[in-house]
């Protein structure tokens, strides 16, 4: 068997990208195997996955499907589209975070924040000077759309609280922290802790400035419970939260949601 484009057909010796093309895509002029790109004649293999892209034409569902199942490989792709991750806060963390998981392709995503986009933002978060003034959660949401519409987006627009935040991340697999507030960062670990055993909880801390990339880590803190960060710089008088650091970070937490998701930790 070979899949072309989300179908399965029935495997034939020789067959070629340029074959299926004229099946299933007669325009495609980027044809991806197995999570490469490859040349229209070459011949594939009995399980090959193969993906008949038209460039410059946005995909469907089907077609997006394809391409990320080619690019990430099946399995992988699998397991993020049928997870739920929920993030408490849209910052320089938060909205990064879910930038990459959306680009991932993670089914559904339950973004959590009530402030607004404010031009001191636009130096490390994921948002655009017309969306000064917008709800972070409906900037976020939009932007999210642009790059994936396919992912399904939940916003809440309420302050999180110690005591809210179990019920309302209850049908989460993986919760990530993204909070500028230190008492934030205590509130979420222990709701966590406490009140979300069988959550995985990915939070941040120590990620001011400009110092070292590799002081970065990531470490567990607890069965199930991650923190990101080097645990020390924190944001003040002649250090302030810059893209780059922050977004080394952010990145290495929507990487460890990942692995939890896939079953590697």
């Amino acid at each position: 068997m070979i899949q072309v484009n989300e179908r399965e057909i029935a495997f034939q010796e020789g067959v070629r990208p340029i074959d299926l093309a004229s099946t299933f895509k007669p325009d495609a002029d980027l044809f991806i195997v197995n999570g490469y790109p490859v040349a229209a004649d070459t011949v594939l293999q009995d399980n090959d996955t193969c993906c008949l892209i038209k460039k410059g034409e946005v995909p469907s569902q089907d077609e997006m499907e394809c391409l990320l199942v080619a690019r990430h490989t099946p399995g992988v792709h699998q397991a993020a589209r049928k997870a739920t991750v929920g993030i408490m806060g849209l910052g320089g963390l938060g909205s990064p975070v879910a930038i990459a998981l959306a680009r991932v392709g993670i089914g559904r995503l339950i973004l959590a924040d009530f402030d607004v986009v404010e031009p001191s933002n636009l130096n490390r978060q994921q948002y655009f000077i017309d969306q000064i003034g917008m709800k972070k959660t409906e900037a976020l949401k939009q932007n999210l759309n642009r790059i994936n519409p396919y992912v399904q987006v939940e916003t809440v627009e309420q302050r999180l609280t110690e005591t809210n935040i179990p019920e309302i991340f209850k049908e989460v697999d993986v919760l990530a922290e993204c909070f500028d507030d230190p008492v934030m960062k205590a509130a979420g670990l222990r709701a966590a802790r406490l009140r979300m055993e069988n959550i995985f909880y990915v939070g941040a801390s120590g990620l001011a400035g400009f110092g070292e990339n590799n002081t970065i880590t990531t470490r567990k803190l607890f069965p199930g419970i991650y923190l990101v960060g080097d645990l020390e710089s924190a944001a003040g008088a002649g250090q302030g939260l810059m893209a780059p650091r922050v977004g080394v970070a952010a990145h290495q937490q929507a990487n460890q949601i990942l692995r939890l998701i896939l079953g590697t930790e």
